[in-house]
């Protein structure tokens, strides 16, 4: 028998049949065209393939993974709002779900109503839920709308009464999906507190979002899905840093012939080895038809475009017809064990600027020295840099 909190969801595989709306004319020509040339029409897709996942009483797991690739969907399943094609899963306990942004939420009710309505088919007695009432309220920050018809509610503060409900209710296991896509930077602050919160309260947490920071600050594991199909699960991090390798950047020089400057070669090396606090040279070669100045930049990312790491461009170089070696050096390197991505552009500053080399990764490399040391949950990540200090203390 689960204990409450526990998820067990097993060989989950669902399907849904192709969409096949009515469409103009020559949408339909040109789908029975393809269907012709594919000689067979599947009429099926599948959503996932072969899931599973196991959470304990006070798991936090992130799913993570490109728009399509199966979360919301086993979400759903793990709520029971649709059932797998094939698989079983078992979830124990109260499950609290804010999966869409208005999940629950009836238009033509109160949010007073709303409230006792969603505690009520969440299985909470009424003195219970009126016992968390203005937690609730004030969490949302509706004191003044509470008793408005939630029709007249603005997106945002549906969300906010919805999470509220979902988190205030003290589920055994909270699912929420992407609830920090809408808010502003304070509300999505209160977010991430009440699910440390609940967290810390031993509610098992399943976490779906874009937004990997919050992930990685939130969730002790995760799991990526892709397609449909699980391509990692294990540390949250160690999945995190899979998942920016893969689909965020491919770190291949690709020499354009419509820009005015290539960079052609990439290499990063260090006399000792490369490791944390080490020094660091990134050697670069430029190819320009003609004679430019230009103000290199230089950034070190995880894989995004966005760095955690950018150099201070020198002063402009003179790129010279041919090919031209420049070298950065960085000393120390304030960066944790891990693979990063060098990202290179090129830029001179005129009255409107011109862009001879495009923002790029060009090359990446693997870092050799201490984890991050990992912190008691509920305790925000800021940065992925390794900084050394001292400490004293006195009474």
């Amino acid at each position: 028998m689960l204990r409450d909190g526990e998820i067990h969801a097993e060989q989950i595989w669902k399907r849904f049949r192709v969409d096949s709306r009515p469409s103009y004319f020559q949408d339909q020509l040109g789908r029975l065209v393809d269907t012709l040339r594919r000689r067979s029409s599947p009429g099926w897709r599948w959503a996932l393939r072969d899931v599973n996942l196991r959470a304990e009483p006070g798991d936090s797991i992130g799913l993570i993974g490109a728009n399509g690739a199966g979360k919301s969907t086993l979400l759903k399943i793990l709520t029971r709002v649709m059932y797998p094609t094939a698989g079983g899963v078992r979830v124990a306990g109260r499950t609290g779900a804010m999966i869409e942004v208005r999940t629950g939420i009836s238009p033509q009710l109160s949010g007073r109503e709303n409230i006792y309505v969603t505690a009520s088919l969440m299985g909470l007695r009424r003195k219970d839920a009126a016992r968390r009432f203005d937690e609730i309220v004030e969490f949302a920050g509706l004191e003044h709308s509470v008793d408005r018809l939630v029709k007249f509610y603005s997106v945002g503060m549906q969300m906010r009464l919805g999470f509220g409900v979902a988190a205030f209710l003290e589920p055994d296991v909270l699912l929420v999906d992407e609830v920090l896509a809408v808010g502003d930077a304070s509300f999505q602050h209160r977010c991430l507190e009440r699910m440390r919160y609940v967290l810390n309260q031993g509610t098992t947490l399943v976490f779906v979002s874009h937004d990997l920071a919050a992930v990685e600050a939130t969730c002790v594991n995760g799991m990526w899905l892709d397609g449909g199909t699980v391509r990692s699960v294990g540390p949250v991090r160690e999945v995190l840093a899979e998942y920016r390798g893969a689909v965020e950047v491919d770190a291949e020089i690709r020499p354009r012939q419509d820009r005015p400057v290539n960079v052609v070669h990439a290499e990063v090396n260090a006399p000792d080895g490369l490791h944390t606090g080490g020094p660091l040279n990134i050697d670069l070669r430029f190819q320009s038809e003609v004679s430019r100045r230009a103000s290199i930049h230089v950034g070190i990312s995880e894989g995004t475009a966005t760095p955690i790491l950018l150099v201070e461009p020198g002063r402009e170089m003179m790129l010279e017809p041919g090919e031209t070696d420049v070298r950065c050096s960085i000393d120390p390197l304030p960066l944790p064990r891990g693979r990063y991505y060098v990202w290179v552009g090129a830029y001179r500053y005129t009255t409107h600027g011109e862009e001879l080399v495009a923002w790029q990764p060009v090359t990446s490399f693997d870092l050799y020295g201490p984890e991050l040391s990992t912190a008691p949950r509920g305790i925000v990540r800021l940065a992925p840099v390794h900084v050394a200090s001292s400490w004293e203390s006195s009474s």
